[in-house]
């Protein structure tokens, strides 16, 4: 019996179904084939990856699942225009971010300006005391991250206070929102982070945050989330970690 004070490993690894979905939806993504194009011939794909038919069928399903790929009788498997993807799920972000990181950014940015200021209004009349205690125990997180060399753990904790402001909105659909866009977050913040000075001037408008909600002042807590949005747009301009255009 292993002893209880031995450190167990996890090993984290994907199935093969896993890996050729990603290798499908990352050439989708890519513009390998144009909207309206068909796939390969299911055999030389197949081969081409190096899987099965079986597999390369079960990946195409989850592909078709996520609004990407159309599959008809007599057409065959052809690639569907961008609008029809399903731009929450969380393989569609990681694999924009891969292929259109800019667009990426603008993208998260815009839903931020749209949702955030009016959650952070919600939480305000609707949170309670377990709601603002998250709040405050992820902005503490925050607080201690960028206290450490390197800065370690400071996007997360910086990931977990916007989605603890969205749960404490006390709507359900906000609080699945913000699981749902913890990638694009994450791209977005590893991207204004970098900005020298961007970590100490984002702490007092986090800080702000918490004290409206804990007031009950919806006006300031939307006021003071849009001006952490807007200042996190203009780090994301001035950050050594922007990507290029088009990139």
């Amino acid at each position: 019996m292993a002893s209880r004070g031995r450190a167990e490993i996890v090993v984290h690894f994907w199935t093969m179904h896993q890996r050729v979905v990603d290798e499908l939806g990352r050439r989708v993504v890519g513009g390998a084939w144009e909207p309206g194009d068909p796939l390969p011939v299911e055999d030389a794909l197949a081969a081409e990856i190096g899987v099965s038919r079986g597999v390369l069928r079960e990946a195409v399903k989850a592909l078709v699942a996520k609004g990407m790929l159309r599959v008809r009788p007599r057409t065959g498997t052809r690639v569907l225009p961008p609008e029809h993807w399903n731009h929450l799920d969380r393989d569609v972000l990681r694999w924009k971010q891969a292929g259109d990181a800019t667009a990426l950014l603008r993208d998260t940015g815009e839903l931020r300006r749209i949702v955030e200021p009016e959650a952070a209004r919600l939480a305000a009349d609707r949170a309670g005391p377990d709601d603002i205690r998250a709040l405050y125990d992820s902005l503490a997180a925050m607080e201690a991250a960028a206290a450490k060399p390197g800065r370690s753990g400071y996007v997360e904790a910086d990931i977990a206070f916007h989605r603890a402001l969205l749960d404490a909105s006390g709507n359900r659909l906000l609080g699945s929102l913000g699981r749902a866009v913890d990638i694009a977050l994450e791209h977005s913040f590893l991207v204004s982070t970098q900005t020298p000075g961007a970590v100490e001037a984002s702490l007092p408008g986090h800080r702000a945050v918490v004290a409206a909600v804990e007031a009950r002042d919806p006006a300031a807590a939307a006021a003071a989330v849009l001006s952490i949005i807007e200042s996190a747009e203009q780090e994301i301009a001035q950050s050594p970690g922007r990507p290029s255009d088009g990139a």
